[in-house]
C-alpha cells in the first residue's frame, strides 16, 4: 500500500472478515469516537477514524488472547498497512504488551470499552436515544457489575485516567461522537 489507507479500505477491510452486526456496529462507534477525539485534539481525523475502524476487524474469527490481534496484526502487515498504525491497533490490548506511547493509542484504549457501554445504556432506555444518555446515569452503571459485566471497567477508568481526563467529561465526548452516527448504531438521535 503506497499511502495511508482510506476509509474505504478500512471499511473493505472490516466486512471481510466481520459480519457479525454487533460487531459491526462497535467498529463504527469506536470510529466515530475516535474521529471526535481527533477533533477535539487537533489530529488527523481520517487516520484516527481508520484506525478506530479497523481495531477488532479479526476479532469475530480470532476472539481469544492467543488469537486475537495477533492474527491481525499480520494480516494488516502483510497488506502493507503503516506499521505505526499496525501498533496502535495492537496497542488496545494489554496482553499484546505494546506500550501506549502516542495520543491515538492512548486514545483508542480509552473509547473502546466504553462505546460498548454506552451501546448498552442506551439500550435500557425507554427512547434508547444515545445522545439522550446522561453522564450521571452512565457512571452510576459503572458501579453495577451486573450491569454490561463484559465491560472491563477497570479499563474504562484507565482510559480515561491515560488521557488525563475526567471520567464525566471522557464519557460526554464519547457519547457525543456516537450520537453523530446514532442511525448507523441502530439508535434514535434523540
Amino acid at each position: 500500500m503506497s499511502s495511508n489507507p482510506t476509509r474505504d479500505d478500512a471499511w473493505a477491510l472490516l466486512t471481510e472478515f466481520t459480519d457479525n452486526s454487533n460487531l459491526i456496529k462497535h467498529a463504527l462507534a469506536v470510529e466515530a469516537a475516535m474521529r471526535a477525539y481527533a477533533r477535539h485534539f487537533g489530529e488527523d481525523e481520517d487516520a484516527w477514524g481508520v484506525i478506530g475502524l479497523v481495531h477488532d476487524f479479526d476479532y469475530q474469527h480470532n476472539p481469544t488472547e492467543d488469537t486475537h490481534l495477533h492474527v491481525g496484526s499480520t494480516i494488516l502487515r502483510e497488506r502493507g498497512w503503516p506499521e505505526q498504525w499496525i501498533r496502535v491497533v495492537a496497542s488496545h490490548a494489554d496482553y499484546m504488551g505494546v506500550p501506549r506511547d502516542t495520543l491515538v493509542a492512548k486514545t483508542l484504549f480509552a473509547v473502546d470499552e466504553l462505546t460498548g457501554f454506552l451501546t448498552a445504556c442506551a439500550l435500557v432506555r425507554p427512547d434508547k436515544a444515545i445522545a439522550e444518555v446522561q453522564v450521571s446515569s452512565v457512571k452510576k452503571k459503572l458501579k453495577d457489575k451486573a450491569f454490561a459485566r463484559a465491560v472491563n471497567r477497570d479499563d474504562v477508568r484507565r482510559g480515561a485516567e491515560e488521557l488525563g481526563l475526567d471520567l464525566a467529561e471522557h464519557i460526554e465526548r464519547v457519547r457525543d461522537g456516537m450520537a453523530t452516527i446514532a442511525d448507523q448504531l441502530e439508535l434514535p438521535p434523540r
